[in-house]
């Protein structure tokens, strides 16, 4: 089987979109519609990818974390003119697929078949087509019984040829050598002024090459977005997509429709997804977990048997058998131990937490390393802010913090001590001590007339 390249066509505006971005940046859950398609690329092993792009093109190229190799089309003048400015990167032995940035809900089976059988026939150039109910504005595969003849634009095509309603999806694989011959030998002499990839096959039928059609079933994934209302459409169709693959795969998602989860995500068995709940990122969830309802995660690795309530987490990591939430935040780089409780309006950010370890009510935890079988009192502050740097405050195990305390780092609570409630902490606490650090009261009698 020849190397395989793919060629994503990402440079036109979107205008339709009523847009400053560019089409290909909308997104669908967290990913772009260009995201989708070079996941599409690599997840069939091509070999190269090759995006081209024209306007925008500096945000397009920076949205684009994958090695690919980028075509810059200048002037947007059709899709044949985006393959004769990628030809320089093409293999003259390769197959060459092509496929649209806007089209995010290819299936890598359909392509990976797709690609198969273009090897299989020995066909210098292959199209999948589709059949619609209604067919405006898309090409229309013209056929004498079997055979394709030519593919036509909806705006040149005569009276009968916009009857027929099997159409051109613009997913196609070609010789990378035909392909390139045949780029030499189009004309943009038709109703738009541009240059045709479609006009390429007319012109290998004529050298007498094989040109096969590939008929698909599923209409849904060949669905290009133009507009915004295309967009809500390929959204929800994704939703559910992933939604259902996850159920059939073990999670239980008690509300479908109002749970959005990336593609990237995994989910245990019997992990219980709340409604109103986001998921988001590389995240992976373990076993037994309830998450929601009305929570956020992104980016998490969240192990088994761990509850998470009306909470946001972020780029973080949370053992096994932890209570999260309500209303709690966990910003990026905290690791949390087993059998932990982060309760309520609690913010976590930058810190290890260690086993049973317990910050419940109202607590800022930032740039600190908690350890073991901690008690955090309710609003205690890690101070850790001083106007220029941030510092780290260190408890050790066994500390009880009491509530209303402030911990002013650079500073170190060693293990088995505690804090009365109220203290403001500015030095170490020795092991086995009690700090204690208020004024003693006052009361001022007739005061309040």
């Amino acid at each position: 089987m020849k190397n395989l390249q793919t060629v994503i066509l990402a440079g036109g505006k979107g205008s339709r979109m009523k847009s400053n971005l560019p089409k290909v940046l909308h997104t669908i859950l967290d990913k772009t519609l260009l995201d989708y398609t070079i996941s599409n690329a690599k997840n069939i092993n091509s070999e190269n990818i090759i995006v081209v792009v024209g306007h925008e093109k500096e945000l397009v190229e920076n949205s684009i974390s994958t090695n690919v190799t980028f075509a810059y089309q200048k002037e947007q003048l059709g899709t044949g003119h985006a393959l004769m400015i990628s030809s320089e990167y093409i293999d003259d032995d390769s197959n060459v697929l092509i496929i649209c940035g806007d089209t995010p809900l290819l299936e890598d089976s359909t392509l990976l078949d797709f690609v198969e059988s273009h090897n299989n026939s020995n066909n210098a150039l292959t199209l999948i087509s589709i059949k619609l109910d209604n067919p405006t504005g898309y090409g229309r595969v013209i056929r004498n019984g079997n055979n394709v003849l030519k593919i036509v634009e909806h705006k040149d095509a005569e009276h009968d040829e916009l009857l027929i309603n099997e159409v051109n999806t613009g997913v196609y694989c070609f010789n990378g050598k035909v392909l390139k011959d045949a780029l030499k030998e189009i004309n943009n002499n038709n109703a738009q002024g541009e240059y045709y990839l479609p006009d390429t096959l007319e012109v290998i039928l004529k050298k007498g090459l094989n040109v096969g059609v590939v008929l698909h079933s599923n209409n849904e994934e060949f669905l290009g977005i133009n507009t915004k209302v295309q967009l809500s459409s390929a959204t929800s169709v994704m939703q559910s997509r992933i939604n259902n693959d996850l159920m059939l795969k073990g999670a239980i998602i008690e509300s479908p429709i109002s749970t959005f989860i990336s593609k990237d995500v995994t989910i245990g068995i019997d992990t219980i997804i709340k409604p109103n709940t986001i998921i988001y990122g590389t995240t992976s969830i373990g076993n037994d977990c309830v998450i929601g309802p009305n929570s956020t995660i992104n980016n998490m690795e969240i192990k088994n048997n761990v509850h998470i309530t009306n909470s946001v987490c972020n780029d973080s990591f949370i053992n096994n058998n932890c209570n999260v939430g309500p209303f709690a935040y966990i910003r990026p780089k905290c690791t949390i131990g087993e059998n932990v409780k982060i309760g309520d309006f609690v913010e976590i950010k930058n810190s290890t937490i260690g086993n049973n370890t317990k910050a419940s009510h109202l607590s800022y935890i930032g740039d600190a390393k908690l350890g073991s079988n901690i008690n955090i009192g309710c609003g205690t502050i890690t101070v850790n802010y001083d106007g220029v740097n941030k510092h780290v405050t260190t408890i050790e195990d066994n500390v009880f913090v009491g509530c209303n305390s402030n911990l002013i780092a650079p500073v170190t609570i060693e293990k088995n001590s505690f804090v009365g409630a109220g203290t403001t902490v500015t030095k170490t606490v020795t092991s086995n001590s009690l700090a204690i650090g208020r004024s003693r009261q006052k009361n001022i009698s007739n005061w309040i007339r």
